[in-house]
């Protein structure tokens, strides 16, 4: 008997994939560069407020989707149903090149990053080889990549449990966290932060090419919400899980990310934020509430918070690479289940590739070569509603978008704003983004006539 997919995710699991998966490493560091970017406390929290509105559309559109193709491969298959096979393939192929991979680099990184609290030296050079310096945090960035790569190979009921109690724990203990922050405010800080709110000064660059900066690093913070769509065949009556899974999972994260930004500003000044130490703003925040044992205390719930999320990134990711293979879009190899019922190749391309980023640049170069291409395929994915219910208008849709065709256009307007800006200020970073996209057309053409080939 072939192997198959076991549907082992409810919907507690949906959400602890959701949220667990969100919440990485981004929220406990990207406020410092958000804060050197808008310089304001005002400006800060609205930079969070749009990136949670943004993602909240995003989940409230994508419902509609995953409630008529509930299967392994998510956005991947949707973009094929919507548009065509290159235009899914080239999703996939950034994925797999920038997104996913980066991604899970990025937080690899940020896990590597907090475990220096406790062993700073891991920020020393291990290795120089050819002027390219190699860092025993990298070094233990790919470790833990390979940790949890090999046991998701063991099966998908391992990962669940995995992102089932970190995540739980991490959610409850940044609850606390946030119960402690507001307890132990610094109203002389909350005075100094919001008597002027709202200024914003700089020679270099407009507010608004400011607030889409900081978006860069907002949005990546709350990335990865679509994730549990790519194990669609893996979720126990999908059709309702998954979209409730969403909404219920990305609500309780942005909430949670406005409370924690709240925290910031009752205790550290501004020019704190900024300047914080390799951007870890919430060790500093503990610092000055608890003390070194908080910060001991925090560092390690960091640290759950990205094995958690580094989790739910692999086990994702790689059903994509799946599905594709069995399209004939991917190496033949990675279109196979082992006798678990999960797609081991196409984890393992997938965790060597994201080790080899881990030594490409820094946490926030990473952020930048991943969120361009991100939004881009999210627009045509939500676009890809409007499409498929003129191509497909008699199609069974268990859930519609709310207020169509309002929601979707106010995401595409919003994200596409956010690209302009984005690429007004991070040019470079966006370019390289575009290209890796468009590389992927000759690479698609060669996997066709490979395809071609094996019929004959």
């Amino acid at each position: 008997m072939a192997n198959t997919f076991k549907k082992e995710i409810r919907l507690y699991d949906a959400v602890m994939l959701v949220a667990g998966t969100m919440i990485g490493s981004g929220i406990y560091l990207v406020t410092a560069d958000i804060a050197r970017s808008v310089q304001s406390a005002g400006y800060i929290l609205l930079v969070w407020l749009i990136s949670g509105i943004i993602t909240l559309l995003g989940a409230l559109n994508y419902g509609e989707l995953t409630s008529m193709m509930p299967q392994t491969g998510g956005q991947y298959v949707f973009l094929q149903k919507a548009y065509n096979n290159m235009i899914a393939f080239l999703y996939g192929w950034t994925l797999f090149m920038v997104i996913q991979t980066g991604t899970i680099a990025a937080v690899a990184i940020g896990f590597a990053k907090f475990t220096g609290v406790f062993i700073p030296s891991l920020s020393e050079v291990w290795l120089i080889i050819i002027k390219v310096k190699i860092t025993y945090q990298q070094v233990l960035a790919v470790l833990t990549i390979i940790l949890l790569t090999y046991i998701n190979t063991r099966g998908v009921k391992y990962g669940k449990y995995i992102q089932n109690i970190l995540g739980s724990t991490k959610i409850v203990a940044l609850i606390v966290l946030v119960l402690i922050g507001f307890f132990v405010a610094n109203f002389q800080t909350l005075k100094l932060n919001f008597e002027h709110a709202w200024a914003f000064r700089s020679p270099n660059y407009s507010l608004s090419v400011a607030i889409g900066m900081g978006l860069v690093g907002a949005l990546f913070s709350s990335d990865a919400w679509n994730n549990i769509s790519f194990a669609g065949d893996e979720v126990v009556n999908p059709q309702r899980t998954i979209r409730v899974g969403l909404i219920l999972g990305v609500c309780l994260v942005v909430i949670l990310y406005l409370l924690v930004n709240v925290v910031y500003l009752s205790i550290l000044p501004i020019s704190v934020i900024q300047n914080a130490l390799e951007d870890r703003v919430a060790i500093l925040a503990a610092m000055q509430t608890g003390g070194p044992y908080l910060v001991y205390l925090l560092a390690i719930l960091i640290m759950v918070s990205t094995f958690s999320c580094l989790n739910g990134c692999i086990l994702a990711g790689a059903r994509v690479y799946y599905q594709m293979a069995k399209d004939g879009l991917f190496f033949t190899s990675a279109g196979h289940l082992n006798a678990q019922g999960v797609p081991a190749t196409s984890l393992w391309y997938q965790g060597i590739w994201a080790s080899v980023l881990c030594f490409s640049g820094t946490y926030s170069n990473l952020l930048n070569y991943v969120m361009l291409a991100v939004i881009v395929f999210y627009i045509l994915t939500i676009t890809g509603i409007f499409l498929l219910r003129v191509k497909e208008p008699n199609a069974e849709r268990p859930y519609k978008v709310p207020f169509y065709p309002v929601l979707p256009l106010l995401y595409v307007i919003l994200t596409t704003i956010f690209i302009i800006l984005l690429l007004m200020s991070n040019s470079q970073y966006a370019l390289s983004s575009l290209i890796i996209v468009c590389l992927g057309i000759p690479v698609f053409f060669v996997f066709q006539k490979m395809k071609l080939k094996k019929v004959k």
